[in-house]
């Protein structure tokens, strides 16, 4: 009875994934809300339908463990205070389950900070970023 039910426990899909940790070792940032990359490339993506318009994103590589991801710059003019090989850091977007938003797919990430100053304020001229100077 108890060796049955320990087999048919393995046919379920969340106790395989929970036991196996597969979900922290699919995720980039390893089960952490943020961490540090540099900025490899700038590029625009295209939303899915029936939304129109280019994302302006970065690919960046985590310091962590090397792996890359693509982070979302949010708001109109950010994407001109980043240049390649800065020093971001990255959250998630908060979308369901760890995934992307809306009509960004491919994703799930967001640029928060860029050489240590928060992106809201140099976005707002209150700090000098290293891309003006």
């Amino acid at each position: 009875m108890k060796w049955q039910r320990k087999q048919d426990r393995w046919k379920k899909l969340k106790y395989k994934r929970r036991i196996l940790r597969l979900k922290l070792k699919k995720d980039p940032l390893e089960g952490s809300c943020q961490a540090r990359g540099l900025v490899l490339s700038k590029r625009g993506i295209e939303q899915k339908q029936p939304h129109s318009g280019i994302i302006k994103a970065v690919r960046v590589q985590l310091l962590k463990n090397g792996k890359e991801i693509t982070a979302f710059v949010p708001k109109t003019g950010a994407i001109d205070l980043i240049n390649e090989h800065d020093e971001v850091l990255v959250e998630g977007l908060g979308g369901s389950q760890g995934g992307p938003v809306g009509s960004m797919w491919g994703v799930s990430w967001k640029v928060i900070k860029v050489n240590k100053q928060p992106l809201e304020m140099l976005r707002r001229q209150k700090k000098k970023s290293a891309a003006a100077k």
